[in-house]
C-alpha cells in the first residue's frame, strides 16, 4: 500500500529499463532496501532477479517481502551459509539471472562494504550495478543500519549506475583496495542523492 503512493523518478545510467542486458550483481547499502524490489518490478520488465537474505528471522522477512515483488532469495551470510550461498549465487548468475547483494548487511556495520560481493564478481566476470536510492522524506528506525521508510506520498530518486567490472587482485592489498574502490563509488554516489538539491 505504501509503494501505491511513492512517486518514482528512475535515472537509467546502465541501459537496464531499455531492454536487454547482461546479469548483473546489484549492490545497494542496507538501509535503502524498501524500494529497490518496486523499482525492479516496475522499470526491470522481463528480468528474473534474486536478493542475498541473512539466514536468520529478520533475513526470512525480508524474504517473504522480496517474495511478493517476484523476487527470489538465497539466504547465507558471512557467518551461517556462505560458501553454499555463493555457490547458489554464481548457478543463478551462470543461468542469466541477476542478483542482488546489500554489501554491509546483514548486520554491518553500516556503509562498510563486505568482501563477499567482490569474490562473487571476481569469480563469476560479472559485473556490479551500483544502486543508489534517495527519498524527499522518510523515517529513520533507531537500528544498527539507520533503516529508512519513506513516507506516503514522497518522491523517491533511484540511481541504476554505470556497470562496475571489478578487477582481478593477486594479493591482499590489492584485494582490499578494490573492496575500498567499490565502497567509495557506493557511498559517494548515495551521498550526492541523498542531498536535497539534487532529490526528485
Amino acid at each position: 500500500m505504501l509503494a501505491l503512493t511513492l512517486r518514482f523518478r528512475i535515472e537509467d545510467r546502465c541501459g537496464i529499463t531499455r531492454g536487454a542486458m547482461q546479469p548483473f550483481i546489484g549492490a545497494f547499502w542496507h538501509n535503502r532496501i524498501l524500494a529497490i524490489p518496486v523499482a525492479y518490478q516496475r522499470y526491470c520488465l522481463g528480468r528474473r532477479g534474486h536478493c542475498l537474505t541473512s539466514p536468520s528471522k529478520d533475513g526470512a522477512i525480508i524474504a517473504g517481502v522480496m517474495e511478493r515483488f517476484g523476487i527470489g532469495s538465497v539466504r547465507g551470510s558471512s557467518s551461517r551459509r556462505g560458501t553454499t550461498a555463493l555457490r547458489e549465487l554464481t548457478a543463478l548468475l551462470e543461468a542469466g539471472e541477476d542478483v542482488a547483494i546489500t554489501p554491509d548487511g546483514p548486520r554491518g556495520p553500516k556503509y562498510q562494504l563486505s568482501p563477499g560481493i567482490i569474490k562473487l564478481a571476481q569469480l563469476t566476470g560479472i559485473a556490479v550495478m551500483p544502486i543508489h536510492v534517495g527519498y524527499s522524506r522518510y523515517w529513520e528506525l533507531k537500528s544498527w543500519d539507520a533503516f529508512r521508510i519513506p513516507k506516503p506520498f514522497s518522491r523517491v530518486r533511484v540511481v541504476f549506475g554505470p556497470l562496475y567490472p571489478v578487477r582481478e587482485t593477486c594479493d591482499d592489498a590489492a584485494f582490499e583496495a578494490e573492496r575500498m574502490r567499490l565502497q567509495d563509488l557506493l557511498m559517494d554516489e548515495s551521498d550526492a542523492v541523498d542531498q536535497p538539491s539534487l532529490r526528485a
